[in-house]
């Protein structure tokens, strides 16, 4: 089935609003030839006539009105999509799709949504929990266009990785805990442990630091929601070891803080695929790179 072209419909829209063929022509910026074209077009496919002419004035048939009411709503929807898109790619609007670990959502992406939403309000995140290999997958298939991974990773054929934030890994212990001013891996060993789970890279960080002084021990419980981590070390169910940011503030007064020695690092690198990137993920890139800790 031949399909009506919105040309067409533009011009039997002109014509009604204008009564004239003529005036239709001038304003479409169109010869008057084409403008009858495009009407006898439509007829066609309609299959009855859409037009007549009453007192030298160019007037919609009863079929016409129906069609150009249908016309005018169908023309409205294409100029907005039409500006919806050139808003996007003017980076005024758009939808940007972001993954990252649940710690780096809770601590970090806040931060950059409100900054990006006095800057750019117009551009939506929608943001999902992934693994830093989920994160990568998903950029090399497309269904993702930023990803805050741990590093280090291996390069990724089609994407772009580099490094972001550097921060500390601190111990996180029950303030009524006596505890050294320092902790090390074998102090740590000793005691009752909340630890993340082996899917993260935090989790090899951990073993490899506590296998400095001996192996890693076993953790009461493992967990990848940092803040209910942090609710288990104040009830004083055990201790953590968790990544602290400098712009986040300091655990409630249930929780000590301290230092780790030999000392550890969590760092994180922005992804996204290499190539043309769109304004409005170029924003959320600007606004991640604003956060940088390096």
């Amino acid at each position: 089935m031949r399909e009506i072209s919105l040309d067409r419909l533009r011009t039997l829209v002109a014509i009604a609003d204008h009564g004239s063929f003529a005036e239709a022509a001038r304003l479409l910026n169109l010869a008057p030839p084409t403008v009858s074209l495009h009407i006898a077009d439509l007829e066609e496919r309609v299959g009855a006539a859409l037009l007549s002419r009453t007192r030298g004035r160019v007037q919609p048939s009863a079929i016409g009105e129906t069609l150009i009411e249908r016309a005018r709503r169908l023309l409205t929807d294409a100029d907005q999509a039409l500006e919806d898109v050139q808003r996007q790619v003017q980076g005024l609007a758009g939808r940007v799709r972001l993954g990252a670990s649940t710690g780096v959502i809770a601590q970090l992406i806040p931060e950059a949504l409100e900054t990006l939403g006095r800057e750019h309000g117009g551009i939506d995140v929608q943001v999902a929990v992934q693994t830093s290999q989920q994160t990568l997958q998903k950029l090399a298939d497309g269904s993702l266009d930023i990803g805050v991974i741990a590093l280090p990773q291996p390069p990724v054929k089609g994407l772009q990785i580099r490094p972001w934030r550097r921060d500390p890994v601190m111990a996180f212990l029950p303030a009524r805990w006596e505890c050294p001013s320092v902790i090390t891996p074998s102090w740590l060993a000793a005691q009752p442990l909340i630890l993340n789970d082996n899917s993260t890279r935090l989790s090899r960080q951990v073993a490899e630091w506590f296998a400095g002084e001996g192996p890693l021990p076993t953790p009461r419980i493992q967990l990848n929601y940092n803040d209910a981590i942090k609710s288990l070390v104040a009830a004083g169910y055990g201790a953590t070891l968790l990544p602290h940011e400098a712009s986040t503030p300091a655990p409630e007064e249930r929780i000590a803080m301290r230092a780790l020695q030999p000392t550890l690092w969590r760092e994180l690198g922005i992804a996204h695929r290499a190539g043309h990137v769109e304004r409005s993920t170029q924003h959320v890139l600007d606004v991640l790179w604003g956060l940088e800790a390096l």
